[in-house]
Protein backbone atom coordinates (compact mmCIF):
# COMPACT_ATOMS: atom_id res chain seq x y z
CA UNK A 1 0.00 0.00 0.00
CA UNK A 2 1.05 3.61 -0.75
CA UNK A 3 0.00 6.70 -0.09
CA UNK A 4 0.49 9.14 -2.72
CA UNK A 5 0.03 12.93 -2.12
CA UNK A 6 -0.82 13.69 -5.59
CA UNK A 7 -4.00 15.99 -4.39
CA UNK A 8 -2.45 18.45 -2.06
CA UNK A 9 -3.03 21.67 -3.04
CA UNK A 10 0.13 23.97 -3.77
CA UNK A 11 -0.20 26.49 -0.34
CA UNK A 12 2.86 28.71 -1.32
CA UNK A 13 5.78 28.49 -3.14
CA UNK A 14 9.02 28.11 -0.71
CA UNK A 15 11.80 29.93 -0.88
CA UNK A 16 14.79 28.07 -0.49
CA UNK A 17 17.45 30.12 0.90
CA UNK A 18 19.56 28.39 3.96
CA UNK A 19 21.30 29.82 6.58
CA UNK A 20 24.69 29.16 6.67
CA UNK A 21 26.63 26.86 9.07
CA UNK A 22 26.82 27.99 12.69
CA UNK A 23 28.58 27.00 16.04
CA UNK A 24 26.93 24.01 17.75
CA UNK A 25 24.37 25.56 20.55
CA UNK A 26 24.77 23.53 24.06
CA UNK A 27 22.45 21.13 24.49
CA UNK A 28 22.02 19.42 21.25
CA UNK A 29 23.65 16.56 20.33
CA UNK A 30 24.65 15.82 17.13
CA UNK A 31 24.78 12.15 16.73
CA UNK A 32 24.08 12.42 13.17
CA UNK A 33 24.21 9.76 10.41
CA UNK A 34 25.07 10.76 7.23
CA UNK A 35 24.03 10.18 4.39
CA UNK A 36 25.74 8.94 0.92
CA UNK A 37 27.63 12.51 0.63
CA UNK A 38 27.38 15.90 1.84
CA UNK A 39 26.72 18.94 -1.12
CA UNK A 40 29.19 21.22 -2.83
CA UNK A 41 28.99 23.39 0.46
CA UNK A 42 29.59 20.53 2.68
CA UNK A 43 25.52 20.43 4.15
CA UNK A 44 22.41 18.10 4.39
CA UNK A 45 19.04 19.09 2.38
CA UNK A 46 17.18 16.55 4.03
CA UNK A 47 16.95 16.47 7.82
CA UNK A 48 15.04 14.08 10.64
CA UNK A 49 15.37 15.02 14.24
CA UNK A 50 14.23 11.73 16.43
CA UNK A 51 11.94 12.01 19.21
CA UNK A 52 15.54 11.08 21.65
CA UNK A 53 15.75 7.70 20.03
CA UNK A 54 17.35 6.56 17.48
CA UNK A 55 16.50 5.99 13.88
CA UNK A 56 16.94 1.94 14.57
CA UNK A 57 14.54 1.73 16.70
CA UNK A 58 12.39 -0.72 14.98
CA UNK A 59 9.50 2.17 15.62
CA UNK A 60 8.46 5.56 14.97
CA UNK A 61 11.66 7.16 14.46
CA UNK A 62 12.82 4.24 11.88
CA UNK A 63 9.67 4.15 10.51
CA UNK A 64 9.99 7.89 9.12
CA UNK A 65 13.31 7.87 8.65
CA UNK A 66 13.13 5.01 5.98
CA UNK A 67 10.81 7.35 4.11
CA UNK A 68 13.28 9.92 4.12
CA UNK A 69 16.22 8.27 3.45
CA UNK A 70 14.13 6.25 0.35
CA UNK A 71 13.90 9.85 -1.00
CA UNK A 72 16.99 10.89 -0.55
CA UNK A 73 18.85 7.88 -2.46
CA UNK A 74 16.76 7.94 -5.17
CA UNK A 75 17.02 11.39 -6.29
CA UNK A 76 20.51 11.51 -4.97
CA UNK A 77 19.96 14.12 -1.96
CA UNK A 78 22.24 14.43 0.45
CA UNK A 79 20.45 13.73 3.82
CA UNK A 80 21.05 13.12 7.98
CA UNK A 81 19.68 12.64 11.52
CA UNK A 82 19.90 14.83 14.73
CA UNK A 83 19.39 13.37 17.97
CA UNK A 84 18.23 15.46 20.61
CA UNK A 85 20.68 15.47 24.10
CA UNK A 86 17.74 15.40 26.18
CA UNK A 87 14.02 15.38 25.93
CA UNK A 88 13.27 18.86 26.58
CA UNK A 89 11.71 21.53 24.31
CA UNK A 90 15.20 23.38 24.43
CA UNK A 91 16.56 20.24 23.02
CA UNK A 92 14.60 19.37 20.33
CA UNK A 93 14.68 23.19 19.20
CA UNK A 94 18.84 23.01 19.22
CA UNK A 95 18.49 19.95 17.05
CA UNK A 96 16.50 22.03 14.59
CA UNK A 97 18.64 24.27 14.74
CA UNK A 98 21.60 22.46 13.64
CA UNK A 99 19.94 20.58 11.23
CA UNK A 100 19.08 24.11 9.17
CA UNK A 101 22.54 25.52 10.13
CA UNK A 102 23.51 22.54 8.19
CA UNK A 103 21.78 23.40 5.27
CA UNK A 104 18.36 21.38 5.67
CA UNK A 105 15.59 22.76 3.20
CA UNK A 106 12.99 20.27 4.73
CA UNK A 107 12.95 18.70 8.26
CA UNK A 108 10.99 16.02 9.33
CA UNK A 109 10.10 15.98 13.26
CA UNK A 110 8.55 12.63 13.83
CA UNK A 111 6.27 12.93 17.67
CA UNK A 112 4.22 14.48 20.29
CA UNK A 113 7.41 16.00 22.06
CA UNK A 114 7.95 18.80 18.59
CA UNK A 115 4.78 20.28 19.04
CA UNK A 116 6.41 23.56 21.09
CA UNK A 117 9.92 23.48 19.00
CA UNK A 118 7.99 23.12 15.61
CA UNK A 119 5.66 26.04 16.92
CA UNK A 120 8.72 28.03 17.49
CA UNK A 121 10.68 26.87 14.37
CA UNK A 122 8.28 27.99 11.96
CA UNK A 123 8.88 31.08 12.19
CA UNK A 124 11.95 31.19 13.18
CA UNK A 125 12.76 29.85 9.93
CA UNK A 126 10.04 30.38 7.70
CA UNK A 127 12.17 29.53 4.28
CA UNK A 128 12.40 25.80 5.70
CA UNK A 129 9.42 23.25 4.95
CA UNK A 130 8.86 21.27 8.46
CA UNK A 131 7.20 17.78 8.17
CA UNK A 132 5.91 16.97 11.68
CA UNK A 133 4.44 13.57 12.37
CA UNK A 134 1.73 12.92 15.06
CA UNK A 135 1.35 16.36 16.26
CA UNK A 136 0.66 19.93 15.39
CA UNK A 137 2.78 22.91 16.57
CA UNK A 138 1.15 24.36 19.99
CA UNK A 139 1.97 26.35 22.81
CA UNK A 140 0.52 27.15 25.95
CA UNK A 141 -2.81 25.93 24.43
CA UNK A 142 -2.54 27.67 21.07
CA UNK A 143 -2.06 25.68 17.75
CA UNK A 144 -0.43 27.75 15.28
CA UNK A 145 0.30 25.81 11.42
CA UNK A 146 1.97 27.63 9.52
CA UNK A 147 2.35 27.83 5.71
CA UNK A 148 5.81 26.39 6.13
CA UNK A 149 4.74 23.09 8.06
CA UNK A 150 2.38 19.68 7.38
CA UNK A 151 1.03 17.87 9.73
CA UNK A 152 0.22 14.61 9.26
CA UNK A 153 -1.97 12.42 11.61
CA UNK A 154 -3.12 9.04 11.18
CA UNK A 155 -6.49 6.96 12.01
CA UNK A 156 -4.40 4.62 14.82
CA UNK A 157 -7.97 3.36 16.15
CA UNK A 158 -8.50 1.51 12.58
CA UNK A 159 -5.13 -0.02 12.87
CA UNK A 160 -5.93 -0.93 16.20
CA UNK A 161 -9.38 -2.24 15.13
CA UNK A 162 -7.50 -4.79 12.69
CA UNK A 163 -5.22 -6.05 15.64
CA UNK A 164 -8.22 -6.49 17.59
CA UNK A 165 -10.19 -8.08 15.38
CA UNK A 166 -7.64 -10.42 14.20
CA UNK A 167 -6.60 -11.56 18.04
CA UNK A 168 -9.52 -12.42 18.57
CA UNK A 169 -10.52 -14.85 15.66
CA UNK A 170 -6.95 -16.23 15.98
CA UNK A 171 -8.59 -17.92 18.97
CA UNK A 172 -6.97 -15.28 21.67
CA UNK A 173 -9.87 -14.70 24.17
CA UNK A 174 -7.88 -13.19 27.26
CA UNK A 175 -6.41 -10.02 25.80
CA UNK A 176 -4.00 -6.98 27.04
CA UNK A 177 -3.80 -3.65 26.05
CA UNK A 178 0.02 -2.41 26.98
CA UNK A 179 0.23 1.77 26.28
CA UNK A 180 3.44 3.73 27.31
CA UNK A 181 1.95 7.35 27.73
CA UNK A 182 -1.88 8.36 27.59
CA UNK A 183 -1.53 10.59 24.25
CA UNK A 184 -3.53 10.63 21.74
CA UNK A 185 -1.91 8.25 19.07
CA UNK A 186 -1.75 5.44 22.12
CA UNK A 187 -5.35 6.21 22.99
CA UNK A 188 -6.87 5.79 19.49
CA UNK A 189 -4.97 2.56 19.53
CA UNK A 190 -6.39 1.08 22.24
CA UNK A 191 -9.75 2.28 21.41
CA UNK A 192 -9.53 1.10 18.16
CA UNK A 193 -8.12 -2.62 19.48
CA UNK A 194 -10.78 -2.98 22.57
CA UNK A 195 -13.71 -2.02 19.47
CA UNK A 196 -11.57 -4.75 16.98
CA UNK A 197 -12.12 -7.57 19.97
CA UNK A 198 -15.66 -6.85 20.09
CA UNK A 199 -16.25 -6.86 16.45
CA UNK A 200 -14.97 -10.12 16.29
CA UNK A 201 -16.66 -11.98 19.68
CA UNK A 202 -19.97 -10.74 17.76
CA UNK A 203 -19.11 -11.70 14.49
CA UNK A 204 -18.04 -15.09 16.10
CA UNK A 205 -20.99 -15.26 17.91
CA UNK A 206 -19.07 -14.80 21.44
CA UNK A 207 -21.24 -14.73 25.10
CA UNK A 208 -20.65 -11.29 27.03
CA UNK A 209 -17.57 -11.82 28.85
CA UNK A 210 -16.02 -14.22 26.77
CA UNK A 211 -13.54 -11.79 25.65
CA UNK A 212 -11.55 -10.16 28.30
CA UNK A 213 -8.87 -6.86 27.91
CA UNK A 214 -6.53 -5.63 30.58
CA UNK A 215 -5.98 -2.22 29.83
CA UNK A 216 -3.19 0.06 31.01
CA UNK A 217 -1.02 2.69 30.43
CA UNK A 218 2.97 2.45 31.55
CA UNK A 219 3.35 6.18 31.99
CA UNK A 220 6.72 5.61 29.75
CA UNK A 221 7.79 4.44 26.00
CA UNK A 222 10.94 2.87 27.65
CA UNK A 223 11.87 -0.83 28.08
CA UNK A 224 12.60 -1.42 31.79
CA UNK A 225 12.48 -4.02 34.10
CA UNK A 226 9.05 -2.80 35.62
CA UNK A 227 7.20 -2.54 32.36
CA UNK A 228 9.18 -6.45 31.38
CA UNK A 229 7.68 -7.27 35.15
CA UNK A 230 4.24 -5.86 34.75
CA UNK A 231 3.79 -7.83 31.37
CA UNK A 232 5.40 -11.47 32.88
CA UNK A 233 2.75 -10.99 35.71
CA UNK A 234 0.18 -10.41 33.07
CA UNK A 235 1.16 -13.46 31.21
CA UNK A 236 1.24 -15.36 34.51
CA UNK A 237 -2.44 -14.18 35.35
CA UNK A 238 -3.23 -15.84 31.91
CA UNK A 239 -3.39 -13.35 29.63
CA UNK A 240 -2.40 -14.66 25.94
CA UNK A 241 -1.91 -11.80 23.60
CA UNK A 242 -0.57 -8.08 24.89
CA UNK A 243 -0.88 -5.28 22.22
CA UNK A 244 2.23 -3.50 23.73
CA UNK A 245 2.36 0.04 22.15
CA UNK A 246 4.80 2.80 23.41
CA UNK A 247 7.85 2.54 21.96
CA UNK A 248 10.91 0.36 23.90
CA UNK A 249 7.59 -0.68 26.05
CA UNK A 250 6.98 -3.31 23.21
CA UNK A 251 10.58 -4.69 23.72
CA UNK A 252 9.61 -5.19 27.82
CA UNK A 253 6.36 -7.37 26.46
CA UNK A 254 8.10 -9.29 23.92
CA UNK A 255 10.89 -10.66 26.50
CA UNK A 256 8.16 -11.15 28.80
CA UNK A 257 5.87 -12.92 26.18
CA UNK A 258 9.07 -15.15 24.92
CA UNK A 259 9.67 -16.52 28.75
CA UNK A 260 5.88 -17.20 28.80
CA UNK A 261 5.63 -18.78 25.67
CA UNK A 262 2.85 -16.14 24.94
CA UNK A 263 2.19 -13.69 21.99
CA UNK A 264 2.48 -10.00 21.26
CA UNK A 265 1.02 -7.64 18.97
CA UNK A 266 3.58 -4.98 17.93
CA UNK A 267 2.76 -0.74 16.79
CA UNK A 268 3.64 1.69 14.03
CA UNK A 269 5.63 -0.50 12.17
CA UNK A 270 6.19 -3.99 11.07
CA UNK A 271 7.99 -5.50 14.32
CA UNK A 272 8.06 -8.85 13.63
CA UNK A 273 11.83 -8.98 12.83
CA UNK A 274 12.33 -8.13 17.25
CA UNK A 275 11.14 -11.21 18.07
CA UNK A 276 9.31 -14.66 16.96
CA UNK A 277 6.40 -13.50 19.43
CA UNK A 278 5.02 -11.22 17.22
CA UNK A 279 2.20 -11.98 15.33
CA UNK A 280 1.42 -9.11 13.69
CA UNK A 281 1.98 -5.14 14.08
CA UNK A 282 -0.48 -2.35 13.54
CA UNK A 283 1.00 -0.29 11.39
CA UNK A 284 0.92 3.23 10.15
CA UNK A 285 2.59 4.02 6.77
CA UNK A 286 4.84 6.21 8.41
CA UNK A 287 7.78 5.69 5.41
CA UNK A 288 5.47 6.16 2.59
CA UNK A 289 3.59 9.29 3.93
CA UNK A 290 6.85 10.70 4.78
CA UNK A 291 8.48 9.67 1.18
CA UNK A 292 5.30 11.57 -0.34
CA UNK A 293 6.07 14.47 1.60
CA UNK A 294 9.21 15.06 0.90
CA UNK A 295 8.36 14.59 -2.69
CA UNK A 296 5.86 16.85 -2.80
CA UNK A 297 8.12 19.73 -1.33
CA UNK A 298 10.16 18.91 -4.58
CA UNK A 299 7.50 18.38 -6.81
CA UNK A 300 6.16 22.24 -6.13
CA UNK A 301 3.62 21.05 -4.31
CA UNK A 302 4.28 21.00 -0.20
CA UNK A 303 1.07 21.63 1.45
CA UNK A 304 2.17 23.86 4.29
CA UNK A 305 -0.69 24.80 6.20
CA UNK A 306 -2.45 21.50 5.66
CA UNK A 307 -3.36 18.87 8.31
CA UNK A 308 -3.42 15.69 6.85
CA UNK A 309 -5.44 12.97 8.48
CA UNK A 310 -4.28 9.54 6.66
CA UNK A 311 -6.65 6.50 6.92
CA UNK A 312 -7.84 3.39 5.51
CA UNK A 313 -9.16 4.82 2.92
CA UNK A 314 -5.77 6.77 2.32
CA UNK A 315 -4.11 3.76 2.41
CA UNK A 316 -2.49 5.02 5.66
CA UNK A 317 -2.74 2.06 8.05
CA UNK A 318 -2.40 -1.72 7.77
CA UNK A 319 -1.83 -5.01 9.45
CA UNK A 320 1.37 -6.54 7.47
CA UNK A 321 -0.65 -9.88 6.52
CA UNK A 322 2.70 -11.04 4.66
CA UNK A 323 4.86 -11.37 7.75
CA UNK A 324 2.26 -11.71 10.49
CA UNK A 325 1.96 -15.30 12.30
CA UNK A 326 -2.06 -15.56 11.46
CA UNK A 327 -3.58 -19.26 10.55
CA UNK A 328 -7.32 -18.11 11.58
CA UNK A 329 -7.52 -14.55 10.53
CA UNK A 330 -7.26 -14.62 6.11
CA UNK A 331 -5.84 -12.55 4.13
CA UNK A 332 -9.76 -12.73 2.29
CA UNK A 333 -10.69 -11.50 5.99
CA UNK A 334 -8.40 -8.41 6.10
CA UNK A 335 -9.46 -7.03 2.83
CA UNK A 336 -12.73 -6.95 3.49
CA UNK A 337 -12.24 -5.52 6.97
CA UNK A 338 -10.01 -3.24 5.19
CA UNK A 339 -12.79 -2.10 2.36
CA UNK A 340 -15.35 -1.74 4.80
CA UNK A 341 -12.83 0.46 6.38
CA UNK A 342 -12.50 2.62 3.69
CA UNK A 343 -15.72 2.87 2.46
CA UNK A 344 -17.18 3.78 5.90
CA UNK A 345 -19.56 0.86 6.70
CA UNK A 346 -17.44 0.17 9.31
CA UNK A 347 -16.73 2.99 11.41
CA UNK A 348 -14.10 3.39 14.83
CA UNK A 349 -15.02 5.77 18.02
CA UNK A 350 -11.85 7.67 18.61
CA UNK A 351 -12.02 9.69 21.16
CA UNK A 352 -8.88 11.34 22.39
CA UNK A 353 -9.98 12.33 25.85
CA UNK A 354 -10.22 10.05 28.26
CA UNK A 355 -7.50 8.16 28.89
CA UNK A 356 -9.11 4.70 29.52
CA UNK A 357 -11.30 2.74 27.56
CA UNK A 358 -14.83 2.86 30.00
CA UNK A 359 -16.55 4.88 27.11
CA UNK A 360 -15.79 2.79 24.30
CA UNK A 361 -18.94 0.69 22.65
CA UNK A 362 -18.02 -2.69 23.32
CA UNK A 363 -20.46 -4.93 24.29
CA UNK A 364 -19.02 -8.50 24.53
CA UNK A 365 -15.50 -7.48 25.62
CA UNK A 366 -15.18 -7.18 29.34
CA UNK A 367 -12.00 -4.71 30.00
CA UNK A 368 -10.53 -4.29 33.25
CA UNK A 369 -8.35 -1.51 33.63
CA UNK A 370 -5.32 -2.04 35.44
CA UNK A 371 -3.83 1.08 37.67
Amino acid sequence: MKKKILSLILAGVMVMSMAACAVKKPGAEDTAKDGDKKDSKGGYELALITDVGTIDDKSFNQGSWEGLEKYAKEHDITYKYYKPAEKSDEACLNAIDLAVKGGAKVVATPGFLFEVPVYEAQTKYPDVSFIIIDAQPVKDGEAKLEDNVLSIFYAEEQAGYLAGYAAVTEGYRNLGFMGGIAVPAVIRYGYGFVQGADAAAKDLGLAAGDVSVKYTYVGNFDASPENNAKAAAWYNEGTECIFACGGGVGNSVMKAAETAGKVVIGVDVDQSVESDTVITSAMKNLGDSVYDAVASYYDGNFAGGTTLNLSAKDDGIQLPMETSKFTKFTQEKYDELYGKLKDGSIKVENDTVAEDATGVPAEIVKVELIK
